[in-house]
């Protein structure tokens, strides 16, 4: 099968065959071609890559209309024809390639202009290099080999570097998950508009927003004042009860992100985290998408607002994702948020409640009881343990850093639930009012008078040393008496 003509090249095709067409469907009767080839030649056509008008030859005319005469493919025969000498390197030889090479390994944030121009001093250097090339040259070189500019490798940290360095290495492809609610984004972004609190402060606000994957739906937003764990659980938690659970999130490795109570809350939910690699914002691009047009649209629609406080941008923010974001249509999947939600496939699971979702979000960590008083000790505040469980050294509780108001115990094992406890409060317990304790399981036992006093072990013993037949191993003392008898003998 003939493969077509690269459009370029099939623009001058069509071009041509439009100007000797005329002449292949009514073939000119014998000495009527050369009239009718000067008719052609005294036209004047749209040039096919550029706003102008051209002319041609008669001798031009008549070599195109004889190649397209004796082809069977007309349009192939009157395209251009590649350049014999395509992709060959003739304008730099291979030793001022190598130099150019090495020139872009130490200075490879230069612009190709720089290059060029340091190419040509060096050769005036060194007259055995060859002719300097020019600046097309230098460029079209570059590029074939993929010498493109970088930004500059100064006062880079060390993951920096590993980061560009991995993007050379791997190829970076984009990508749709195959389910609604499959994969979720989260990120924070710095607005650009300022807001005042209550006590007339400013503030630079923070916006946190979860995307899905697929629909590109909004699944919510809110602004914040900081960016800390505790704001993250607020606004993911929402998140999870507007839309549901789903089977993946993916953040950056921000350290809100890479808590603990946010790692835990996430496993107990059974939502895959997946982290972007450090340095590699592109990894979650569609949420950098995102951002864009929050700040296009929404944050430009409220520059003039000047005592903007959160609670209206927040308010803001709502009508405008709900009623404009998520029903208009999306450039990449053509259609809107709310559409695709509706047709594609789903992969999310109902969400719980808000008591299993704020215990799910916790620490979990081991405490020793204190026995004196039955408490334990939690980042310096004191909690109290009921007495039922005054029996066990070690308790596994899980809290929340940011809310040490109460904490949870749970069973070691299961992780199920066992107990609310609350910081111990020495005012209320200074009233003197003490519970009766609970007995615990073996307390009800008491001593039996009517057994044998030996225990089983030493009856076992006795008995043992008997059967042997010797006698017991030690000589009696004869008128052994205790010291007080003596005493009174004397």
């Amino acid at each position: 099968m003939r493969t077509s003509p690269k459009p370029r090249l099939s623009s001058w095709a069509q071009l041509r065959f439009s100007i000797i067409g005329g002449l292949l469907a009514r073939p000119p009767k014998t000495g009527e071609l050369c009239e009718r080839l000067e008719i052609l030649a005294s036209r004047s056509y749209r040039h096919p890559t550029k706003n102008t008008l051209v002319t041609f030859g008669t001798s031009t005319i008549e070599r195109w209309y004889y190649n397209a005469l004796k082809s069977t493919d007309p349009i192939d025969a009157l395209a251009r024809k590649p350049r014999s000498d395509a992709g060959e390197n003739r304008a730099m030889s291979s030793a001022l390639l190598s130099e150019l090479g090495r020139q872009y390994r130490n200075f490879s944030n230069w612009s190709y202009k720089l290059h060029s121009d340091n190419l040509i001093a060096l050769v005036e250097e060194q007259p055995e290099l060859g002719d300097a090339p020019s600046y097309s040259t230098v460029q079209r070189r570059m590029k074939e080999r993929g010498w493109y500019k970088k930004s500059s490798i100064r006062n880079k940290t060390k993951g920096q570097k590993l980061a560009d360095e991995r993007l050379e290495q791997r190829e970076v492809r984009s990508f749709d998950c195959s389910h609604v609610h499959g994969l979720w984004h989260l990120d924070f972004h710095k607005g650009r508009l300022r807001v005042v609190d209550s006590h007339g402060e400013w503030h630079t606000p923070i916006a946190l927003c979860v995307l899905d994957d697929r629909s590109r739906l909004c699944c919510h937003i809110q602004w914040y004042l900081n960016e800390t764990t505790e704001v993250l659980q607020h606004g993911l938690t929402q998140a999870f009860a507007k839309r549901g659970l789903p089977r993946s999130l993916m953040t950056d490795n921000g350290s809100a992100m890479l808590s603990h109570e946010i790692k835990n809350g996430l496993l107990s939910l059974s939502v895959q985290h997946n982290r972007t690699l450090p340095y590699s914002p592109y990894q979650n691009g569609k949420q950098e998408s995102f951002w864009g047009q929050l700040e296009g649209r929404l944050v430009s629609m409220l520059a003039r607002v000047e005592t903007l406080d959160l609670n209206f941008l927040n308010s803001a923010t709502q009508a405008w994702v709900e009623m404009e974001y998520n029903r208009c249509r999306h450039e990449e999947i053509n259609c809107t948020p709310v559409s695709r939600l509706q047709k594609d496939p789903d992969g999310s699971r109902p969400s719980v409640s808000s008591k299993e979702m704020e215990f799910a979000f916790t620490l979990l960590e081991t405490r020793a009881q204190r026995r004196s008083d039955g408490t334990l000790q939690i980042k310096g505040v004191r909690f109290e343990v009921p007495s039922r469980f005054r029996h066990l050294t070690r308790l596994h509780v899980r809290y929340r850093s940011w809310d040490l108001s109460r904490a949870w115990l749970v069973d070691e094992r299961t992780n199920d639930l066992l107990a609310d406890i609350y910081p111990l409060d020495k005012i209320k317990n200074s009233s003197g009012f003490r519970r009766t304790l609970t007995p615990l399981p073996d307390d009800h036992y008491s001593a039996d008078t009517d057994a044998d006093p030996l225990p089983p072990l030493l009856r076992k013993l006795m008995a043992e040393y008997v059967a042997t037949g010797v006698p017991p191993a030690y000589i009696p003392i004869e008128n052994n008496k205790p010291a007080t008898e003596e005493a009174k003998d004397e």
